[in-house]
């Protein structure tokens, strides 16, 4: 940071945010700030100095150039749903809520693209473009609460990424304020991209680049047929091998899931969905596309999930039927709750080809530990998602589950996989960084930011393993010490 750069006290920062907002826009009492001291993974607290609202662009850029001016950091937040703790408050900052930033400024049917603010809730695209047959891809498990600025910072993906790809593959273009308040256009509404591919580089910088204020995502046409089978397995890495040999043949479905018999449980409680007696696993396929190729395509998945070791095979009948099915596995995350007082969610990769022997490890890991783990994930991709059921009200019982969260991170990194596949780094694997990508390439990628930012405000203490954190309610456990749990700092 600058060391000639000026400080400025509490006071003094809610007089200048006077002179951008409104009073009714400037949240500073402590009942009006406890809404904001955390995302969806609330084991990481703090409470900001402000909460500022901003209804027009002009108001971010302002507000960011006195963050800049004074070294005040400030946490870009939409519904809060990230589960990395991607935006928590720093304790000296400000957040900047955008979910009154929340307008659908365009929908073009002609060039199958939507403009939006980053406030919108990403199911609301879809909803806006039914009318034209269209529909925005990307959906993920919160896609009914979540915020299209969060998936752009965090590179959401959801269940149907197998074969639509993620938010990055989505985003055409960007208006983005930068952390020093100037306004920049990055992209545009054109599939071919025209020099350096900025909106690729800002697309999953989790907030550390500045704050989109226009978002430009393609839609797309909506499929004419689906075709969802559910089928049951008597184990995970049985059910983890049929979707190795799934991809391996060439098939390319619409999404490929897999709900182990705890997240079953829970669904079941949930919203009522019925699974196969005594199946340990099931899977969840889908074909989409036109009504001769799912009709062909079907045929082939037959045949792959009779060659495997299905225990039973539930079709959808019906638009009602695949509802329920979807239901059941998006109800899932939340659905955990009420088998368990508290639970962690990890966001792991691994390759296809390794997924049936990591899921076994991940058992052995549970049994160890003492600690039950749910596993609910999008297979295809093997993006995995153990969710970690403990008791926070049971001594020790936290930090023996983030214990065992870090020896699933590394176990991930050992089998040629990653920390994240869309969930984000944040504050939870900042600590993770240099064992997946080397020192250097850490090193690199903070140099850019600086280049970007060089005060830090822009969401400060998240991703970097050197950054502050004064946030950080629990110290983070270094994952390759002391055979994967490293005693508590």
């Amino acid at each position: 940071m600058s060391m000639n750069s000026p400080t400025i006290s509490t006071a003094e920062l809610l007089t200048k945010l006077r002179e951008i907002f409104p009073p009714e826009r400037i949240l500073s009492k402590r009942g009006q700030l406890a809404a904001y001291e955390s995302d969806g993974l609330t084991i990481f607290q703090q409470r900001p100095l402000a909460v500022v609202v901003p209804l027009e662009i002009e108001e971010i850029a302002a507000t960011l150039r006195l963050c800049q001016q004074y070294r005040v950091p400030y946490v870009p937040r939409g519904s809060g749903t990230s589960l990395s703790g991607g935006c928590v408050p720093h304790a000296e900052g400000i957040v900047i809520a955008l979910h009154r930033m929340n307008r659908i400024l365009q929908v073009d049917p002609v060039q199958c693209v939507a403009v939006v603010e980053p406030g919108v809730i990403n199911l609301e695209i879809t909803k806006a473009a039914a009318h034209f047959g269209l529909y925005y891809a990307p959906d993920p498990s919160s896609q009914q609460v979540c915020t299209i600025g969060g998936n752009l910072a965090f590179n959401a993906g959801g269940a149907h990424c197998l074969k639509y790809g993620m938010t990055s593959n989505h985003v055409l273009g960007a208006k983005v304020v930068l952390p020093s308040g100037d306004i920049v256009e990055l992209g545009g509404a054109s599939l071919e991209n025209v020099g350096p591919d900025l909106v690729g580089m800002f697309v999953g910088s989790e907030g550390l680049f500045g704050i989109a204020v226009e978002i430009t995502v393609r839609l797309l046409p909506k499929p004419a047929a689906f075709h969802t089978v559910l089928a049951g397995y008597p184990s995970l890495k049985s059910a983890g091998d049929a979707v190795a040999q799934i991809v391996a043949s060439g098939l390319l479905p619409g999404a490929i899931e897999i709900m182990d018999s705890l997240s079953m449980e829970a669904a079941t409680r949930a919203v009522g969905v019925e699974y196969p007696p005594q199946a340990k696993a099931v899977l969840i396929v889908e074909l989409d596309g036109t009504t001769e190729s799912v009709e062909l395509e079907k045929v082939q998945l037959q045949q792959l999930i009779e060659a495997s070791e299905a225990t039973a095979t539930l079709v959808a009948a019906n638009a009602e039927q695949r509802a329920m099915i979807w239901k059941g596995r998006k109800s899932a995350f939340s659905a955990v709750g009420l088998i368990s007082p508290d639970f962690l969610v990890q966001d792991c990769v691994v390759p296809r080809t390794k997924l049936g022997q990591v899921l076994e490890e991940i058992e052995q890991l549970s049994i160890e530990s003492g600690i039950r783990v749910a596993n609910v994930f999008h297979a295809g991709d093997g993006n995995l998602h153990p969710l970690i059921l403990f008791d926070g009200r049971v001594e020790e019982e936290l930090i023996r589950a983030e214990a065992l969260s870090a020896r699933i991170i590394t176990l991930c990194i050992q089998h040629g996989g990653s920390i994240t596949g869309e969930h984000g780094v944040g504050m939870e694997k900042r600590q993770f960084m240099p064992d997946l990508f080397g020192n250097s390439d850490v090193e690199f990628m903070r140099q850019l930011r600086l280049a970007m930012d060089r005060e830090e405000v822009s969401n400060r203490g998240k991703m970097f393993p050197d950054g502050e954190a004064p946030a950080l309610r629990l110290v983070g456990l270094h994952p390759l010490e002391s055979q994967g749990i490293a005693s508590r700092m």
